[in-house]
């Protein structure tokens, strides 16, 4: 399995390279050469097996030569043994043809832990036969952030430098990255927006000097091991709603579009999906792009899911990629003319986009109404994210089974869903000191130069 670049210029790399590079030396995103498929019979025997088990199934052969099956087997074995539910990913009934996948029951309550907590088993298990150590620098909207520093602390190949917008993370989110006690973890409070954190975290993997020089590596969605991750649950979702003998849809609230891209790598793979939806809230980029073609930036504008707040969305580059045919000449100019504000998506791809894709997008008003209303009615008190999902999933219903993915637990965001529904959400009671722990933070401005001189100092202090 060999992975090419969505740019065409960087060199093609095997699994193991392609995970610890992140980012390609084009700028482009990684993604594998061929989408390998499975056949009905081998989804449909995913039915009633554990998650670990579909998880080695559905991921396997994407990984090559990397690890060992019994390797690989146990790698995700430890990935998922700190989870809070024994199903890892469970499916709740909120009304007739409509499921909620929660997401939040791995350690920092977030869907990343499916992706982080592997990801960090890999990368240790692989650096270690290396005898290497990279840095990991990572940009959060508030919820990777959180999951990368609970997957790699500690660990002795690894530092960890994370970087989130100041002021624009809920509470909970941001004692999640700077309580963490180990010295090689670092919480990186950066002037701006998500989108600031991102393009710095880019302007780092195109700085080659200073990317070789601390052997920079990558954890956000930009990993492909990320979004192999993700694939996984739309598996083990479909299944136990019948598939591969009835096709099934899913509602994904999504900025960054790295978890409803996995989803579209399910239905590459041979998952029967019906609608792959994509719900924003108010800053809605991607649904305008869908409905109009045009990809437009406007600024963001902070609400009450800010792990949605984001318009420069780093894997739509990937589903452009193959909306133009994997011709990265085209890709490249696109995110040439993003630098400007934006692009206009060809009639050619905007058509493919559609044939697997559809939007909604959930106001403020319409997410603090969903989140009121699904207690009583669906025995579900949502995160803000979540009800973003449920609300757009609501213009989709029909015949066939609809999964909106719960992404966070309502306790990362307990202001938002306290002023909604009059309920102030616990955390867990694995968590119930966060508030207490001593926080650990360095407040940096929106310059390269400066961001890069902390993380050197860190690396080499």
């Amino acid at each position: 399995m060999r992975y090419v670049s969505t740019r065409g210029k960087a060199p093609d790399l095997s699994f193991e390279e392609a995970m610890l590079t992140g980012l390609a030396r084009d700028g482009g995103l990684y993604v594998p050469a061929e989408i390998p498929t499975l056949s009905q019979g081998e989804i449909a025997a995913m039915a009633g097996l554990p998650y670990e088990e579909i998880a080695f199934r559905v991921m396997r052969p994407f990984i090559g030569d990397t690890f060992a099956d019994a390797e690989f087997a146990e790698l995700i074995e430890k990935a998922y043994a700190g989870f809070g539910h024994a199903a890892r990913a469970p499916l709740k009934q909120l009304q007739e043809n409509h499921f909620l996948l929660e997401l939040f029951h791995g350690p920092t309550l977030a869907f990343k832990d499916f992706a982080m907590q592997l990801i960090g088993q890999m990368f240790q298990k692989a650096l270690g036969r290396r005898g290497d150590r990279v840095t990991i620098v990572g940009a959060t909207s508030g919820d990777t952030g959180s999951a990368a520093m609970e997957a790699f602390r500690g660990l002795d190949n690894v530092d960890v430098f994370i970087m989130y917008p100041h002021g624009r993370v809920s509470e909970v989110q941001r004692r999640q990255m700077t309580t963490v006690a180990e010295g090689n973890a670092h919480a990186l409070a950066v002037t701006g927006d998500f989108d600031t954190c991102q393009a710095r975290l880019k302007d780092m993997f195109n700085h080659f000097e200073f990317r070789d020089r601390v052997k920079l590596a990558g954890v956000n969605s930009i990993n492909w091991g990320r979004v192999l991750a993700q694939v996984v649950y739309y598996f083990s979702a479909a299944v136990s709603l019948g598939a591969p003998h009835r096709p099934v849809s899913f509602c994904v609230p999504t900025g960054n579009f790295g978890d409803i891209f996995a989803g579209y790598i399910a239905k590459r793979m041979g998952l029967p999906i019906e609608k792959l939806v994509i719900a924003t809230n108010q800053n809605d980029i991607l649904h305008r792009a869908m409905v109009s073609g045009g990809y437009e930036t406007e600024g963001v504008t902070p609400s009450i899911s800010p792990s949605m707040d984001i318009q420069v969305s780093s894997n739509f580059e990937r589903a452009l990629f193959d909306a133009y045919g994997r011709d990265g000449a085209a890709v490249a100019q696109l995110m040439d003319e993003l630098k400007s504000g934006g692009f206009k998506i060809s009639q050619g791809a905007i058509g493919a986009l559609r044939d697997h894709f559809a939007s909604g997008r959930a106001s403020e008003t319409e997410t603090s109404a969903m989140i009121k209303r699904a207690l009583p009615e669906m025995g579900e008190l949502m995160c803000p994210h979540s009800a973003v999902g449920v609300h757009v999933a609501q213009d989709f219903l029909g015949a066939t089974p609809m999964v909106t993915l719960a992404t966070a637990h309502p306790a990362k965001f307990p202001d938002a869903v306290e002023a909604a529904s009059g309920i102030r959400p616990p955390l867990p009671a694995r968590m119930a000191d966060l508030f207490d722990r001593s926080e650990r933070i360095t407040r940096v401005e929106d310059d390269l130069a400066a961001i890069e001189a902390i993380i050197e100092g860190g690396v080499f202090a």
